[in-house]
């Protein structure tokens, strides 16, 4: 059976650690994000984690059930970032827009732990908080709502995606990293006419784009089909109108 976790004024240790400080969960959080930068995903332990709290390893225990408990709090921290101070109110499309891009910038600015927690579900607060305000916003469309899911569904995964995508290159080595960079000026720049004429006639293209991410353009393209349906859905409205 599964360690009963116990709210958060009953876990807080009484006295400070060797460093001086009350663990807290927030602490914990924020700690394990700090080895996450500095020592990727296999250096998040039980074990270092006590180390850089100078406490006990199993300090984490009055807090979480283990590493996958915290790993989805990190991934509830993350979303809590995105959201932070942002309130629906604009146009709808806009709205989606500054949503999908604080997402995608919160994710990148830590990106093993954005390669980390992506792909999770937390049903934590700050998650169940920006789902709550984007399904409101595509609502607000007057939408039907299997169109509302269909559209909320794509929006947040596609924004999951790219900052799992790119969240994966900014974690790798550095010269891993310049090395693929490289591929599309040292390669498919130089590739001939006469055997790849669509690579060689876009190549120019090609290195100018490939190493930025295609998240704003594929923000854009959702964002065009969801308008489109919203379009679709009023033109109807507007015929049984008349």
């Amino acid at each position: 059976m599964a360690k009963e976790v116990v709210p958060e004024e009953a876990r807080r240790r009484r006295r400070p650690t060797r460093q001086g400080v009350v663990v807290t969960q927030r602490l914990i959080v924020e700690t394990a994000l700090r080895m996450l930068h500095e020592h990727g995903r296999d250096g998040l332990t039980v074990r270092r984690l006590g180390v850089a709290l100078g406490a006990d390893p199993s300090t984490l225990y009055r807090y979480f059930r283990g590493i996958d408990d915290l790993t989805l709090a990190i991934a509830d921290e993350l979303i809590g970032r995105a959201m932070r101070g942002w309130l629906p109110g604009g146009p709808w499309r806009e709205d989606l827009r500054e949503v999908g891009r604080r997402i995608h910038t919160a994710y990148l600015a830590h990106p093993e732990a954005a390669v980390l927690t992506a792909s999770r579900v937390s049903g934590r607060a700050n998650e169940i908080a920006g789902d709550e305000a984007i399904l409101g916003v595509l609502r607000s469309t007057g939408l039907p709502d299997p169109d509302v899911v269909r559209i909320y569904q794509a929006f947040v995964d596609q924004a999951l995606a790219f900052a799992a995508l790119d969240a994966a290159s900014l974690a790798l080595p550095e010269a891993a990293r310049a090395a693929d960079e490289q591929v599309w000026r040292a390669t498919y720049a130089r590739l001939p006419a006469e055997t790849h004429p669509n690579i060689a006639a876009l190549a120019p293209l090609l290195v100018a784009r490939m190493n930025d991410s295609a998240y704003p353009a594929a923000l854009e393209m959702l964002l065009d089909g969801a308008e489109a349906s919203v379009r679709r859905m009023r033109g109807r409205g507007e015929a049984d109108d008349a």
